[in-house]
This record gives structure tokens, C-alpha cells and sequence, in this order.
């Protein structure tokens, strides 16, 4: 790695801060919540002034770009590491406010005793004793002439040092001088480099996704209103899992809540479904998938930084048509009718609950689809029917788990460019082959995993079918799954115990059915072959013991809808034909319920 790529220097602290405050370094996190406790803020202040090293800093430089007048920009630094400790320098330092989880600005006060040389978050107790000094930042910054502040000191406690007290205080205003390091990343960097370096640098396993270098770069660029686009994902995201933070976001932002953004999302005040809860990372990766038909967010870095790629240079018409572009999307992705509609289209393929999708980049990828073919002018029956089934696929064929970017680049490509009819037929074809139905599928089946997603997806098969919990004569599947029912074992757990079988037996999915608890009950630890005897007699006129099924017919209806072998009726079967005869049942329903989506 040459030396160009980067250079590491060490900085006193009060250069650090003239450099923020002329905007020379951008901190993209400034609006966001800090997350540190006030006890760190503590600890840190403390080590500058024991002298010990606080870590590095990274900047990362933008890379020059040419105006469309002629001549060049100089890039701007960014901030990537160290967002946290800058915030709470400037807060106990510099005494600026943050923001605290629930985006209320409120000041950090770190307090000093110069006579035990400790420092403590401010309370109470510490603002009314004299041996404390309620907060470093005045004297730090200079607000106050030292010589006041000894004398005042010496006033209140009478028995203490002056000179002692002189140097205490005057290593105190020293933190400023401290040194701390900075490695300046050069603009030529690749993502792929910097993402590198930082891991190597940062031990502590921070993770740094290139959403957040993307975030970085919408903040950093106030031209083009890159810090309310930063604060439009980040308040959506927020507001999609606290309606209640509406009120908040309303006071504490003022400029914000005139915005329209605020307008598009002020929505989710009502809103309670979790089906799909966004975060940041997938808002990002949505809106450029879809907007701007890639996959590879470092693409989405370089454009935000006006990276002509056929030219290979950087050019601010570049910068300025992502960012419109940019916003146009984020507006199309929180819009009250999209965000809904989508969520009725996946609700309609069974998925009533967020534990049935555990995947988000299922989820994201078929909002991506949603927005690309309304945009494409699709009607909204086929893209009910594309969405569904894309979903559906997805989960069944593992299709974004491990590195989704290269799966997201390579199908948003080919539904940009032809028609989703015949790439899903081509995707079916490949994927979905009989040999997935009759094999694949079965074998994917022979698992104690409870979330699996190919169990998740025979539940949203029964939702959509409307079928009945096992053995329930009315209660759905759907009731069941929507207020978080029990899922129990067709061969009891206690009677497979008996037989010696290990936990990775007896809870295999393949023995898993919703049940109604007070039915369960009634099982118990029964073996199979009775508890059947006594349904087989509950349905010929005998007495109601299991749930409220009292005809063959019905009873033959609910084993179709809860794929049970009828076998189980008219003779004794292993547990491992039970097994292996459900999976093949579930596996056809599955494929059913897909080609009728």
C-alpha cells in the first residue's frame, strides 16, 4: 500500500476542532443519536488528560470534482471513524449538545476534582459540593480566566493548595493541547481499500457497512441538501418502528417537519404493522437498486461523489442528477400507497407475520421489484401476482442469503432491461425444477431448525388456503399465527423422549403443526396409534375428545390442509415413515400454493 493512499499524522485537539468548525472535516453523524453513555464521555476525558492515546481518526477525502464551469472543487474531509469520540469531545469540551436516543438535545457536563484529580458526569450531589468543579467545558474553551477560577476554589475549600490547585487546573485547560491521531485516506481510494483499512485499524470488530459510507456522503453534501436526505432516512426509519417519535420529530425539528419529507411520511404516526421495518441499510438499498437499476452500493458511493464511469473522472453534474434522483426515490419508497400496497401483496401470499419472512433482503428486493414495474406500468393484479411469486421464490431457493449485491446487481439488470414474465419463467425454470419439488424441497425439509424458511413458507400456504389448525374444527392457522399460537408435535415430544430419541429427532419440522393449546392437553404423551384410535372414534359418533371435528369427512379435510398421511387412520406407522411421508405432502402443497400465487 503506497504511501499516497493515505497518510498518518498526529494533531492537537484544538486543530481538530478549527477544522470542524470551518467545515474543513464533516462529521455525518452530528444528526443522529449518540450512543455513547455519559460515563464513556467520562472516561475519555479522563484519559486525555493521564495522557494516554484515544485512537485514531480516519478521514476520508472527497474526491475533487469538476464544476460545470470550468476549474475544480476541492474535496471535502469525511469523517468515517471517530464519529463517536468527536461527538463527545465537542459535547464535554467544546459544551455543544447531542442527541440522545430519543433525538432530544441535551448537554453532557463532565465535572473535575482538582484536589483528587477525577472527573464524574455532573448529578446532584456533585453540583452542591465545593470540591467539584460542575463543568470542565468554560474553563477548557477559555470562557473564564483561570485566575477566578483557582481564587473562587481556594474561597470554598480554604484548607486546599493554591499552587496545587494552579497546576491541576492548568493541566486541565492543556486537554486541548493533547495530541490525537489522524489518518487521512487519500480520494483515490476504492471502497473495497478504505473498508480494509478500517477493519485492520478498528479491532474492536466495529462493522462498517458501505451503506454507512453512503450515509457518510448524503450528509457530507450540503449542496445538494444531503443533510435533510440523511435525516429523511434516518427519521422514516425511526418513525416505522416509534410511531410515537412523530410528536418529538415534530417539536424538536422545526426545519425538518416543513420539508416534504416529513409531509410523505407523517403516515406512520398510525401506523403498527412490523411486517417490514427498514432500517437504514435496506432504505439505501432499495431506493438504489431500484432508481438507479445496480446492485453494488460502492457504484452508489462513487455517484454520490460525481463518478462519470465512462469518462472515469468526477464531475459535479454527476453528483448533482444522483442526488435528484436520489431524493425522487426516497419520496417513491416512503409514499403511504406504495409502502401499503406492498405490504397487502405479501400479506395476500400468506406472510401475516414478521416472523414468517426472516430474511429482509427477501423483503427489500421485492419492494425493489413492486416500485420497478409500477414504474414499468405494470398492472397492479400482475404485480401482485409477480411480487408474490418472486417472494416466494426467493425464500425457497436461498436466493439473497450470503452476499446478496452481485444476486440484486445481476436482477435488477434483467428486469430493467426485459420483461419479468419471461426472466421469472427463465429463474422457474433453472431453480424450480421438478427435481427442486421432488427432491430438493423434501430434503430441505429434514431439519429441527424451527424458523426454517421453507416451514415458514408451508404456514403462509395454510394462511392463504384458510386451513384449520390441527384437529380444530374453527380455529384458522392464520388465527393461530396471528396471536403468536403454539406450534406442537404431532408424535408427542414426551412419548418420542421414551423412545430414546435425541432433541434433534423429536422436533423435527416435519412433526410441528399448529394446534389449539386445550387439544395438545388432551394428547399429552399419548402414543400416536391411541390418541388416533380415540379421533377415529370421536368421528363414527363417539365422544368429543379432541377438538370439535365430529365427521370423517371433515377430519380427512383437516389431515389434506395440515398435511398428515391419512395412513396414520388405518395402521400403525414408524415415526420415520410419519417423517418422510409428511415431508413429501408438505412439499406438494408448497408447490401448489406457489404456481396459484
Amino acid at each position: 500500500m503506497g504511501s499516497a493512499k493515505y497518510s498518518v499524522n498526529s494533531h492537537q485537539l484544538e486543530i481538530i476542532f478549527s477544522w470542524i468548525k470551518s467545515n474543513e472535516i464533516a462529521i455525518p453523524e452530528i444528526q443522529r443519536p449518540f450512543v455513547w453513555s455519559s460515563t464513556k464521555v467520562r472516561d475519555l476525558i479522563d484519559s486525555l488528560y493521564q495522557g494516554y492515546p484515544i485512537g485514531y481518526l480516519i478521514t476520508w477525502k472527497n474526491p475533487n470534482v469538476k464544476l460545470k464551469k470550468g476549474g475544480n472543487s476541492e474535496g471535502k474531509k469525511i469523517l468515517i471513524d471517530g464519529q463517536q469520540r468527536v461527538t463527545a469531545l465537542t459535547a464535554a469540551i467544546l459544551g455543544e449538545q447531542v442527541l440522545n436516543a430519543e433525538y432530544k438535545k441535551i448537554n453532557i457536563k463532565i465535572a473535575f476534582n482538582p484536589l483528587k484529580e477525577k472527573f464524574e458526569v455532573l448529578n446532584p450531589a456533585i453540583a452542591k459540593d465545593s470540591e467539584w468543579i460542575p463543568d470542565i467545558s468554560p474553563i477548557i474553551k477559555g470562557d473564564i480566566r483561570i485566575t477566578k477560577v483557582i481564587k473562587d476554589y481556594c474561597n470554598k475549600n480554604p484548607s486546599s493548595d493554591s499552587g496545587k490547585i494552579e497546576d491541576t487546573l492548568m493541566n486541565l485547560m492543556d486537554i486541548q493541547k493533547k495530541q490525537i491521531g489522524l489518518i487521512e485516506l487519500g480520494h483515490k481510494l476504492d471502497i473495497e481499500t478504505v473498508t480494509e483499512i478500517f477493519i485492520r485499524i478498528n479491532s474492536k470488530g466495529v462493522e462498517l457497512s458501505q451503506a454507512d459510507f453512503a450515509m457518510s456522503k448524503i450528509a457530507a453534501n450540503e449542496e445538494y441538501n444531503g443533510p435533510q436526505i440523511r435525516k429523511a432516512i434516518d427519521y422514516f426509519c425511526h418513525l416505522s418502528i416509534a410511531p410515537e417519535f412523530y410528536k418529538v420529530l415534530k417539536e424538536s425539528d422545526e426545519e425538518f417537519s416543513k420539508t416534504d419529507f416529513f409531509q410523505k411520511m407523517s403516515w406512520l404516526k398510525t401506523e403498527n404493522d412490523d411486517l417490514y421495518d427498514p432500517d437504514y441499510k435496506d432504505l439505501i438499498r432499495v431506493v438504489f437498486t431500484y432508481k438507479f437499476n445496480r446492485g453494488k452500493l460502492s457504484d452508489f458511493v462513487s455517484l454520490l461523489s460525481g463518478r462519470n464511469f465512462e469518462k472515469r473522472i468526477f464531475e459535479e453534474e454527476v453528483a448533482e442528477k444522483s442526488f435528484g434522483i436520489l431524493k425522487e426515490g426516497i419520496l417513491e419508497f416512503i409514499n403511504e400507497t406504495n409502502f401499503k400496497r406492498f405490504l397487502m401483496i405479501i400479506n395476500s401470499a400468506g406472510f401475516i407475520d414478521s416472523n414468517l419472512i426472516r430474511s429482509q433482503n427477501v423483503l427489500n428486493f421485492a419492494y425493489i421489484l413492486y416500485l420497478k414495474l409500477k414504474e414499468q406500468g405494470y398492472d397492479s393484479k400482475d404485480i401482485g401476482k409477480y411480487v408474490r411469486r418472486w417472494c416466494v421464490m426467493s425464500i425457497l431457493t436461498g436466493r439473497y442469503s450470503g452476499s446478496p449485491e452481485s444476486k440484486f446487481d445481476f436482477d435488477i439488470k434483467k428486469i430493467s432491461e426485459g420483461k419479468i414474465e419471461d426472466f421469472l419463467k427463465e429463474v422457474e425454470e433453472a431453480e424450480l425444477s421438478d427435481a427442486f419439488w421432488d427432491a430438493s424441497l423434501i430434503q430441505s425439509l429434514d431439519t429441527s431448525v424451527a424458523s426454517s424458511p421453507y416451514f415458514n413458507v408451508f404456514l403462509a400456504s395454510q394462511v392463504k388456503g384458510n386451513d384449520k389448525g390441527f384437529l380444530s374444527k374453527e380455529i384458522t392457522v392464520r388465527d393461530m399465527v396471528s396471536h403468536r399460537g403454539d406450534v406442537h408435535h404431532v408424535f408427542p415430544k414426551e412419548f418420542l423422549k421414551k423412545q430414546g430419541l435425541a432433541r434433534g429427532q423429536y422436533n423435527q419440522i416435519a412433526n410441528y403443526v399448529f394446534l389449539q393449546q386445550e387439544i395438545n392437553i388432551q394428547i399429552g404423551k399419548k402414543n400416536p396409534v391411541d390418541y388416533f384410535k380415540d379421533v377415529l372414534k370421536q368421528v363414527s359418533g363417539g365422544k368429543r375428545k379432541y377438538g370439535g371435528i365430529e365427521s370423517k369427512e371433515d377430519l380427512l379435510k383437516n389431515f389434506k390442509q395440515n398435511c398428515i398421511p391419512k395412513e396414520l387412520l388405518e395402521k400403525e406407522m414408524s415415526y420415520k415413515d410419519f417423517l418422510e411421508s409428511r415431508r413429501k405432502l408438505i412439499a406438494q402443497k408448497i408447490k401448489k400454493y406457489y404456481f396459484k400465487l
